[in-house]
């Protein structure tokens, strides 16, 4: 019989993401007046609940990104962002076990794989017609939670009873297990669902990533990878299943996809849902920008954080690539210039003021906040001109952003570090830092093809690869700017290739250790410990554990 508490927990989480059902406050006397379709619905959405909470900037996002050669956050201004170094910490490959970020990352995937171990049981006597398909997209999204915990923990939790003690498993063993939940969902699951919701093409998409990722799962910590025919044959298969579906196609506007309105973007296979009216947790714009960038002439609360900047490093790849031209000139996804301004006292209407997006250098030009407001024109519209350090009581140093950014008090200042504004800023946030609009991918297309021209390279097949390679450069187009096509094609360059398409999307670190690159040496970093490829396990979990004698031991390492 369905169990009567677990539908009032249900109903009340459908305030979060993924469904667009009314919330409903209920207790236990009212739960039976339910139809079984409101109990089934009560019962997916909590399984999508946290997943804004995960790819917050400071959990998944600061994992995956600042631990490697594309991102770095300093204490600003000696203070700003000090959060006891946990930041500098990740970056040099230091963190400990008692690291916020770590253990907040951590108990959101397992509370999140609790919820569907929940829905899958819950599910499983509801008469509703969607119930089939629920159960199967609530174990495919155990499946990708588990998968989350083997990328940065290697391991997974084996749980079928919401009141079975979680077997864990690690290596082969848990890879074989995240491959069998995710292959067993598929045939219940619908191909229409939408980007938010898990559907046939994201558990192909995942399936792909967790194949081309195999060898680092069986063996993390090898000083070398090989990559078995079997398992690029896999990514292949499940790659061209994506592609030949139909369904997906390449934007030729690249910053289009990550607009706050780009729930419907045709390259999303499967992302993050966020909406402003369930205040969105979106901060991936705010993040970055100067505190004295302020991006919507409605709300001059809203202003950016000094969060991290790109390293020197990742920007010199860009150079590289782009030889004697200007990165900007050189490809489309590097920036886009929506404010060309290069003179003070600009007077701009309220409707034509944009941020320019992509990697931000040099220096900025904006509104003008003066007591609160925004300084205006005779005729009413908004001033711009340079801007200086106003909200960090530095009204002299401009905000201007300089390659070099580092762990010294002079690299650590305000404007040091080329900064990113990828994801539009919410055209609905009072400030910044709530009612994100864009949803955050977690498959889509481009990956796809950057994922089968991977394994096809691995095995071998160069022009192949160099042809889906250049399917995704020819597909973006800014103005004038195209990407050139590539002549040849390595590993080297694929790995270039998937930076300057992925970046801060939250790929870096899986990629880095794929390629066997993140024992390497950038900006502040010089740890080789190989064991730094997986995170600890929180000493809070483990101490939680202590009543089950050696139930959870921690990474090596740590």
């Amino acid at each position: 019989m369905f169990n009567k508490r677990i539908a009032v927990i249900a109903v009340l989480t459908l305030m979060f993401s993924c469904t667009k059902l009314n919330e409903k406050i209920l207790d236990e006397t009212s739960v039976t007046g339910q139809t079984q379709k409101q109990i089934a619905d009560g019962l997916i959405a909590p399984v999508y609940a946290r997943l804004p909470d995960i790819y917050r900037h400071t959990t998944y996002f600061a994992l995956q990104e600042i631990s490697t050669d594309e991102a770095i956050l300093p204490y600003r201004g000696g203070t700003d962002w000090g959060d006891n170094g946990i930041y500098i910490s990740l970056h040099k490959h230091e963190t400990t076990s008692t690291d916020p970020n770590v253990r907040d990352t951590w108990n959101l995937i397992t509370q999140s794989l609790s919820r569907s171990v929940v829905a899958i049981n819950a599910l499983a006597d509801n008469k509703d017609a969607n119930a089939k398909t629920y159960i199967a997209e609530a174990r495919a999204m155990r499946g990708f939670y588990n998968w989350l915990a083997l990328d940065m923990f290697n391991l997974a939790f084996i749980k079928e009873k919401p009141d079975d003690i979680s077997k864990l498993v690690r290596d082969k063993e848990a890879l074989d297990y995240i491959i069998s939940d995710l292959v067993a969902a598929e045939p219940d699951l619908t191909t229409t669902a939408g980007p938010g919701r898990i559907t046939k093409n994201a558990v192909y998409g995942l399936l792909a990533r967790i194949y081309l990722n195999a060898s680092v799962y069986r063996d993390r910590y090898a000083a070398t990878h090989t990559f078995s025919a079997d398992d690029m044959d896999k990514v292949i298969d499940y790659t061209n299943r994506i592609i030949s579906s139909g369904t997906y196609a390449l934007s030729s506007d690249y910053f289009s996809i990550f607009n706050d309105d780009n729930h419907n973007n045709k390259e999303l296979v499967f992302a993050v849902d966020q909406r402003a009216e369930l205040n969105g947790h979106n901060r991936l714009a705010y993040f970055s920008l100067s505190g004295d960038q302020f991006p919507l002439t409605a709300y001059p609360a809203a202003n950016g954080t000094d969060g991290p900047a790109i390293t020197p490093d990742f920007y010199n790849t860009w150079e590289a690539a782009a030889g004697s031209v200007d990165p900007s000139l050189a490809d489309p996804r590097f920036s886009q210039t929506n404010l060309a301004v290069q003179a003070d006292d600009t007077c701009v209407k309220a409707a034509d003021f944009k941020m320019n997006r992509g990697i931000l250098r040099g220096q900025q030009w904006g509104l003008i906040r003066v007591s609160g407001a925004f300084v205006k024109c005779a005729n009413g519209d908004f001033k711009v001109a340079k801007l200086y350090n106003v909200t960090r009581n530095k009204p002299t140093l401009a905000v201007n952003f300089t390659k070099a950014i580092d762990y010294t008090a002079e690299g650590s200042n305000y404007s040091t570090g080329y900064r990113v504004l990828k994801f539009q800023f919410s055209a609905k946030s009072t400030s910044g830092r709530n009612f994100g609009d864009a949803d955050i991918p977690i498959v889509r297309i481009a990956d796809v093809y950057l994922m089968r021209a991977e394994a096809k390279l691995r095995k071998g097949d160069n022009a192949g690869a160099l042809a889906d390679v250049n399917t995704v450069r020819a597909a973006r187009v800014n103005g004038t700017v195209k990407a050139a096509p590539l002549s040849a094609i390595t590993l080297e360059t694929l790995l270039r290739e998937r930076g300057f398409e992925l970046y801060w999307e939250m790929h870096r670190r899986t990629d880095l250790i794929r390629f066997d690159k993140y024992e390497g040496t950038w900006t502040e970093k010089t740890n080789t410990n190989k064991n730094m490829r997986v995170f600890p396990i929180p000493q809070t979990a483990i101490d939680g554990a202590s009543n089950i004698p050696n139930y959870l031991t921690q990474n090596p390492g740590y």
